[in-house]
């Protein structure tokens, strides 16, 4: 009965049956073999939250019954009919013989339960199946996770799934080379077809590029994971082409610091320059086996460091939850208990967008200090920090979407409107029963990433603007 309620509402049978147009909330369900990737309205989003919303044992993750991995399988032309946009895009090298990455540790921060249900982006992961089948055990238990077999050396399977509208393509190797040539370590990521300079600017979906154009919208922030840290030279032909408008935002993972020079080909910083006054590591493309050294040095000293850390990354854990992983290396359903619940009500990162909202008044020339004061009293929440445009200081529009973070700025510091202000924000009730609370902003502006309005549970003083204005971004 339980998988009878998860119905694809996206099927691409229910598509033919109505025209190509999404399903009806009032459709006579009937059995289909995919989870829901897309809630295509604001009335089923509330029936979804209502009725299947399910969490583990301990209430802090969404949980949902054990699902065969067949029924999560989309073919290429299944996947294609698929209306998928802003999702999570997954694209994994391994095969039978490569050993477990554990995806469960990726895809847990992505289904904590302090996100509403209609709020959690789905995720499609691209690559083998005798692989996927294999890590599948440690998956089964998340809704709105999907599999497209295939590899992402093909742009077919990259188009299947819509990545040029995702929210995020993350790209992972499982493999373990024994190549003694260094330079081929990861030729697969940096070859498949289409990828050579010599594509035409217009070749669609460039490898892993999206093209900035009316029909694709703004850029694929992209994560990548680096098999060795000496092959990064071969990244520079994936940086931002001007002329075509391409750019692909991503995060490579650095064993030794001093390979951070090879990943912009824009970047004029010295070789000799410390990692952490880079421009990869200030924007957030590169990230170092050593900036963990530092963390668990930190945590050594200070045990609220690692406190800090779950709330920012994993969305938070408990003593209990820990001791299940421990033991049972499994998350088990459990009754939505007021205990459990309660673990519900915790704190999560947002992003406050200046250009729009009860906050734009301070975004043109406001300070911070002000700023801080007003989302803490207005709204209870707590700003740490300011992300924003490399170029922003120049005044005038720049092809260039790179951000760096200032964190707790002084009170007096200029704020501008393109500024997105990192916080921390409490957990809404009311958010999942509102019928007002998915907003998408435009996304073609790559200066305006998406925002969501939220209402801020009636905490809006009289006077002030209505809540819908409220814009936020969740991590």
């Amino acid at each position: 009965v339980e998988e009878e309620q998860q119905l694809s509402v996206l099927s691409p049978k229910k598509k033919q049956r109505n025209g190509g147009m999404r399903t009806s909330p009032n459709c006579s369900p009937k059995i289909v073999r995919h989870d829901p990737l897309l809630v295509p309205a604001h009335d089923q989003m509330e029936t979804m939250d209502e009725n299947i919303k399910k969490y583990d044992s301990t209430g802090m993750f969404h949980w949902c019954p054990s699902k065969d991995i067949e029924k999560v399988i989309l073919t290429r032309s299944e996947a294609a009919m698929t209306v998928l946009s802003g999702h999570v895009v997954v694209c994994i090298f391994g095969d039978v013989k490569s050993a477990l990455v554990g995806l469960r540790n990726l895809v847990m921060p992505l289904r904590a339960s302090n996100f509403h249900f209609h709020e959690l982006k789905p995720i499609v992961f691209v690559g083998s199946l005798e692989y996927l089948k294999r890590e599948w055990e440690t998956l089964h238990n998340f809704p709105k996770v999907s599999i497209l077999p295939g590899t992402p050396l093909s742009r077919a399977d990259l188009r299947a799934v819509n990545i040029n509208l995702c929210d995020m393509c993350v790209i992972l190797s499982a493999n373990q080379n024994n190549i003694d040539d260094a330079s081929l370590q990861d030729k697969e990521w940096f070859t498949p077809p289409g990828m050579d300079r010599s594509s035409p600017e217009n070749s669609p979906v460039h490898g892993l590029v999206r093209q900035a154009s009316i029909t694709t919208g703004a850029n694929i922030p992209i994560i990548t994971e680096l098999v060795k840290s000496d092959k990064l030279l071969p990244l520079v032909s994936l940086s931002q082409d001007k002329s075509s408008g391409t750019n692909i935002p991503m995060i490579t993972e650095l064993v030794n610091d001093s390979n951070v020079q090879f990943l912009d080909q824009d970047d004029d910083d010295d070789p000799d320059t410390e990692l952490y006054l880079t421009q990869p590591f200030a924007c957030g493309t590169a990230f170092a086996v050593s900036v963990l050294d530092s963390l668990m040095s930190a945590t050594y000293f200070n045990d609220n460091i690692l406190t800090l850390i779950r709330t920012l990354v994993t969305g938070g854990a408990t003593p209990e939850l820990e001791g299940l992983l421990a033991e049972e290396n499994a998350l088990r359903g459990g009754y939505s208990t007021p205990q459990t619940l309660a673990n519900r009500d915790r704190c999560r990162v947002a992003q406050l967008a200046l250009y729009d909202g009860p906050f734009a008044d301070l975004g043109d020339g406001g300070c911070y200090g002000d700023l801080f004061c007003k989302a803490l009293k207005t709204y209870n929440m707590l700003c740490f920090g300011i992300y924003r445009l490399r170029d922003a200081h120049l005044g005038s529009p720049s092809q260039c979407t790179k951000r760096y973070v200032i964190t707790n700025p002084p009170y007096e510091f200029e704020l501008v409107p393109s500024d997105l202000i990192f916080c921390l924000m409490q957990f809404d009730h009311s958010a999942g029963q509102s019928r007002t609370t998915l907003t998408l902003t435009n996304r073609r502006n790559p200066s305006a990433p998406a925002a969501i309005s939220v209402p801020p549970g009636g905490r809006v003083a009289r006077g002030r603007r209505p809540p819908e204005k409220h814009k936020y971004v969740p991590l």
